[in-house]
């Protein structure tokens, strides 16, 4: 399978401002993250809430620069030169998480679905109207003749997070980021939405790099998976591998977070192999240590991810069974 899509070295820090005088300080978003993307895959970036994972989908977009590293998309290298831009932008599209606040509640549907045909100057006003039809067909939005002449407000949240997933297939485009796409939906529906994904990524060989924390989700849709943690991968490799054999602490204690539909769980203790942060510099040497319930005197310098299977790797000195 070809690459179509590879990140390298990504680097990303905000700066926050201090008030009344009090010092500024600095938040490394994305410190250094490599990956690739082959066609046709879902790649699962997972992590916490701040770890990085929707900084890192709006690098590749470019809608906020890079500090360094490169993006390369089917073996070109996207600087910011227009024709590159166009070219990335007509071909990774973003469904973003909240289907209330991504889409112009003033536009009628048909105008969304459109709008990025207009962008790029897809064929005539019949030919965008026929393409907005069909990809409403397609994410099962029917009858689709009514739906364009509705506004968002008249629809529930799971036919409005079809209408961002029409927008996003509009343009036929070869990777399609899903950023937390099913976690503001009703648990009934979102089994639902992330069926229609999967049937339309294989229907159409589409790229999916698909952002969560809901290591659930991203075992059924996910093919690899990386697990990112304060900025940086530590740990990557195909979805089952990590999740059923994971070898980073941060993983394992993610995995034990997950809660299992069983009622003996109301009697019995949770056990998350994870520790109360102790007061360490925690971008000297590996980020997890000041958590890790395994850490170890070498853990002051940094690891770096290392094979430790078939295309798993770990950024862990520890061995974990």
């Amino acid at each position: 399978m070809s690459e179509v899509l590879r990140v390298e070295h990504l680097k990303k820090y905000f700066t926050k401002k201090g008030i009344f005088g009090s010092e500024s300080s600095t938040v490394r978003a994305t410190d250094d993250v490599s990956f690739s993307v082959k066609k046709g895959e879902v790649f699962v970036l997972a992590g916490e809430s701040g770890s990085g994972k929707s900084t890192i989908a709006k690098l590749i977009l470019k809608s906020i620069k890079l500090d360094s590293g490169k993006i390369f998309f089917e073996e070109q290298e996207i600087d910011n030169e227009k024709k590159n831009l166009d070219k990335i932008r007509m071909n990774c599209q973003m469904i973003q998480q909240d289907p209330y606040d991504s889409i112009n509640p003033r536009m009628k549907i048909g105008d969304i679905v459109s709008e990025p045909l207009e962008i790029h100057s897809f064929g005539n006003k019949d030919e965008r109207l026929k393409r907005v039809i069909e990809v409403l067909h397609e994410v099962k939005l029917e009858p689709a003749e009514d739906i364009i002449k509705k506004y968002p407000h008249m629809l529930s949240g799971g036919q409005r997070q079809r209408v961002v997933l029409a927008r996003a297939l509009a343009l036929k485009p070869k990777v399609i980021l899903a950023d937390e796409p099913v976690s503001m939906l009703d648990v009934s529906i979102r089994a639902e939405m992330l069926e229609l994904m999967q049937e339309l990524q294989k229907k159409h060989n589409i790229s999916f790099i698909y952002i969560t924390h809901d290591l659930a989700t991203a075992r059924y849709f996910g093919q690899r998976i990386g697990i990112l943690y304060m900025g940086k991968i530590v740990e990557i490799g195909p979805v089952d591998q990590v999740l059923l054999m994971p070898k980073h602490p941060y993983t394992q204690a993610l995995i034990d977070a997950i809660s299992e539909p069983d009622p003996e769980n109301i009697h019995r203790e949770r056990k998350i192999r994870i520790n109360m942060p102790v007061d360490v510099d925690v971008f000297q040497g590996c980020r997890f240590r000041a958590r890790c319930p395994y850490v170890i005197e070498k853990c002051i310098q940094e690891p770096h991810l290392e094979k430790v299977s078939n295309e798993h790797y770990s950024a862990c000195y520890v061995k974990l069974d």
